[in-house]
């Protein structure tokens, strides 16, 4: 009874006393409900309304399975039960079955072939790319997809279909390099190499052929009345220290030196690193960065830090501002920081915070996914004014209702998971307006991310019937993929 939510050892020591363990048991086993809605001898409920939303949430997260070992379900469908067994085979946050080789989605395909009816569930249909759709259509509309071609080849790779299907709805740009070669006795040869990348983009035939005869665009504004309140978004770009700006350009000038060196050669190994450090190292110059070859180990750059650990950094000035700000008013803030691994800034954010007087908890992997919704509710009601966490930790299937102000320190690459991450709060029950906040540092790779990251969802916004109302419209510039983005853009300085 301890693993209950809201339930501890204390209480389930007084229920068990003031019931006993047989009444209690019988509950438990027949009727969740009704355990839920017990009555004390004073006709009052035992437990109240928020504990038993939580009571009820854990009740309806147990999971049944049938078999022994690791024999999955769906292989036991796949084998035994006839196609169109199921009438009607219902998907939630079906974005997350979109991967060409993702077991979950072959295992949502073998679903959909034995059901004569498939009903789709997303918030987030397509994150800007065309093939995004591709994997979901075919597993889907199978038969629609094989009318127009869409098919494995011979050995039964989907690759040349899914290519297929860019090239005919999607946006493709081929990109062909001439270099001089060797001289023969007339004339002098000439190579000719030429590579594809995608680009964000959805074409209307697409769109008409694949996705309005088949989709309903239905949002909670369309039910009418006030189901949900008001929704902001703002993007705030933070001008770097003199000295943090200066380091940065050094750094950025030494690994783009570096770069196009390597680019030269036709050798990418360098363009993750080089990368991966500039859009991080502007939030974690508290410590010290020394930037090595992935494969010869040599040194290609060392920066001290920074600050120190009393000092802070503009984006973490800017983010206490704007926590002090809303617990002024009485409102929480859901703070999303994608470096929680080697490049981990939580600790140092939530000493900053709480060295202002702010009650603050970090939300981990370490925590159960089934457990998280319950762990934050604890949080909240031991009185907290932030809460940080990943935003890949939250970016399905909770409603934090108790953080009306949500701040953006980096985004990530993941247009889905930045748009589930941001409408964590704007949810039904929600009574106060909710604010996301985007922060960025002038002048680095990180604005040039978010400018990515905006035409994305302009992208998939538009294939869901909506003109793009994000945040990041300022920054919604033509785009390509973040890497290439961001090399083009280092190359050109």
């Amino acid at each position: 009874m301890c693993r209950i939510p809201t339930i501890g050892p204390v209480r389930a020591e007084r229920l068990l006393i003031d019931f006993g363990e047989d009444f209690l048991a019988s509950m438990l086993v027949d009727n969740v409900s009704e355990f839920i809605n017990l009555m004390g001898s004073d006709g009052n409920f035992i437990f109240n309304d928020r504990q038993a939303k939580r009571m009820e949430r854990a009740m309806a997260n147990i999971e049944f399975g049938f078999g022994e070992g690791g024999y999955q379900p769906t292989e036991f469908i796949k084998r035994y039960l006839p196609d169109g067994c199921f009438e009607l085979l219902v998907i939630d946050e079906g974005h997350e079955y979109k991967n060409s080789g993702s077991a979950q989605g072959q295992a949502m395909g073998v679903l959909a072939a034995k059901a004569r009816k498939t009903l789709l569930l997303t918030g987030t249909q397509m994150g800007g790319y065309a093939d995004d759709l591709f994997y979901l259509l075919f597993r889907i509309l199978t038969r629609r997809m094989i009318e127009d071609g869409y098919q494995p080849s011979a050995r039964g790779s989907m690759a040349p279909a899914a290519m297929s299907f860019m090239r005919d709805h999607g946006v493709l740009k081929d990109i062909y390099t001439e270099r001089d070669g060797d001289s023969h006795k007339t004339a002098k040869g000439k190579k000719l190499s030429v590579r594809t990348v995608k680009a964000p983009g959805f074409g209307p035939k697409g769109i008409h052929r694949f996705v309005l005869p088949f989709t309903v665009f239905l949002k909670l504004k369309d039910i009418g009345g006030s189901v949900l309140p008001d929704y902001h978004e703002e993007f705030i770009d933070i001008s770097m220290a003199p000295d943090q700006a200066l380091a940065y350009q050094k750094l950025a000038t030494s690994l783009t030196a570096e770069l196009r060196q390597a680019l030269a050669r036709r050798d990418t190994t360098l363009l993750g690193v080089v990368l991966n450090v500039l859009l991080a190292w502007p939030d974690y110059c508290f410590r010290p960065e020394v930037v090595k070859h992935p494969r010869s180990k040599d040194t290609l750059a060392y920066v001290p830090s920074i600050f120190g650990d009393e000092d802070l950094m503009p984006k973490e000035q800017a983010l206490l501002d704007l926590c002090l700000s809303e617990k002024a008013n009485n409102r929480k803030v859901l703070a999303y920081s994608v470096y929680t691994g080697t490049r981990d800034t939580t600790a140092r954010l939530k000493r900053v915070l709480e060295t202002a007087g702010l009650k603050v908890a970090v939300l981990r992997a370490s925590v159960d996914t089934a457990k998280r919704e319950d762990w934050i509710l604890d949080q909240v009601d031991r009185g907290i004014d932030v809460l940080i966490t990943n935003p890949e930790l939250v970016k399905t299937g909770l409603d934090l209702l108790d953080f009306p102000t949500i701040a953006f320190l980096q985004t990530g690459y993941n247009v889905y998971t930045l748009q589930q991450a941001s409408r964590r709060s704007w949810r039904i029950g929600q009574k106060q307006r909710v604010r996301v906040v985007f922060f960025g540092y002038a002048g680095t790779s990180q604005i040039t991310c978010l400018q990515l990251m905006a035409r994305k969802i302009a992208v998939a916004q538009s294939t869901s019937g909506d003109v793009p109302e994000s945040g990041l419209d300022s920054l919604n510039q033509d785009g390509d993929s973040v890497e290439m983005a961001l090399a083009r853009q280092l190359i050109a300085l």
